[in-house]
């Protein structure tokens, strides 16, 4: 018996991508959608760019859309630009599913709504742990904005919602500009073949403090449960795992599992995009040498995104007791997350 029929936007990222298959796998008809499909095992594929108003609605006109599950965004100069480009985004989606007698709309932001957006990105004084509760910062915020267009779409068009808040997301995806999972994977491996030190590159803040991270199948199931369960309907939830950790523990373990030296933590930060800056040669003899199917670096580690990640000057602990007081309760260990994510990376033959 199928559940209903999702439409997973941004269905070849992280997020979208790990969703799609566990909803398919789940019991649920799917869509996906992106500006590029690629296949995907069970998934109906539906190519447009949001950003065209016209291509949007021909794509979408006519499918019989009961759940949509909004995994995508796009990143611009400024904020007053991510706000704008990402508003059209979500205004030509609505517009176009009008009339699909929609009943659930799904809204992934992140710990930017605790933390600011990326032009003042940790200037808010919001404590944790982060609550839902939190007031918004003050300033521009394209996840402030899209919250607000679909609250108000919801209210006109009858539909309920919900908003999922994940930290930083582990999980198995290519290409995609926020994966510190495969970033730090490729990191790893850059150093093991050139005999560099595995070296935390980013805030001694980072490496210190307790935080906490996201795998995409615990965000999956947060989204499919929230979905269907109404007494957990319009209402915003953070998603973490439910441990927490310190960078200066797991950053040893994973050096252990890719037998490497790990270096201290350097006072000075050393940003991997800095580092990385003139590495698509030595990564490029890499994948020759090791017959992996991806030579190009920049088609797998997102150095800009994992920097900021790291190098964060302020605690990040996410609270996930409202969502469990609803009743979800799943759980999964960080380090388990990374480490079953590197044995897939290495069984696809993306890592040597």
């Amino acid at each position: 018996m199928r559940k209903g029929t999702a439409l997973v936007v941004g269905a070849t990222g992280i997020t979208g991508g790990n969703l799609a298959s566990y909803l398919t796998a789940s019991g649920w008809s799917v869509y996906g959608l992106s500006r590029r499909p690629s296949e995907q095992a069970g998934v109906i594929p539906v190519g447009a760019d949001l950003l065209d108003r016209e291509a949007t609605a021909e794509a979408l006109a006519g499918l019989p859309i009961t759940h949509v599950f909004y995994c995508t965004w796009v990143r611009r100069d400024n904020e007053k630009a991510n706000v704008e480009a990402n508003s059209a985004m979500m205004h030509n989606l609505l517009d176009a599913l009008q009339g699909a007698n929609l009943a659930h709309f799904s809204l992934v932001t992140g710990t930017k709504q605790y933390l600011g957006a990326f032009e003042n990105y940790g200037s808010g004084k919001t404590e944790t742990p982060f609550r839902e509760s939190a007031p918004r910062l003050p300033g521009a915020n394209f996840y402030y904005t899209l919250e607000d267009i679909m609250f108000a779409t919801a209210e006109r068009d009858g539909f309920s919602w919900n908003v999922h808040r994940p930290h930083t997301v582990i999980g198995y995806a290519r290409g995609n500009a926020m994966n510190m999972g495969v970033t730090l994977a490729v990191y790893a491996s850059i150093c093991k073949a050139t005999g560099k030190p595995f070296t935390f590159p980013s805030s001694q803040v980072q490496w210190n403090a307790l935080t906490d991270l996201t795998d995409s199948l615990v965000l999956a199931r947060q989204m499919e449960w929230a979905a269907t369960t109404p007494g957990a309907h319009n209402e915003a939830f953070n998603t973490v795992n439910g441990d927490v950790f310190r960078w200066r523990r797991l950053w040893h373990e994973i050096g252990e599992f890719f037998e490497l030296e790990v270096a201290d933590c350097p006072e000075t930060p050393q940003p991997l995009e800095t580092q990385m800056a003139d590495i698509a040669p030595t990564w490029a003899e890499i994948a020759e040498q090791n017959e992996l199917v991806e030579a190009d670096v920049t088609q797998l580690a997102s150095w800009w995104h994992t920097d900021a990640d790291l190098g964060r000057e302020l605690e990040c602990v996410n609270d996930v007791t409202k969502s469990r007081d609803f009743g979800f309760d799943h759980f999964r260990e960080t380090r388990a997350a990374f480490f079953d994510l590197f044995a897939r990376l290495w069984a696809e033959r993306i890592i040597p």
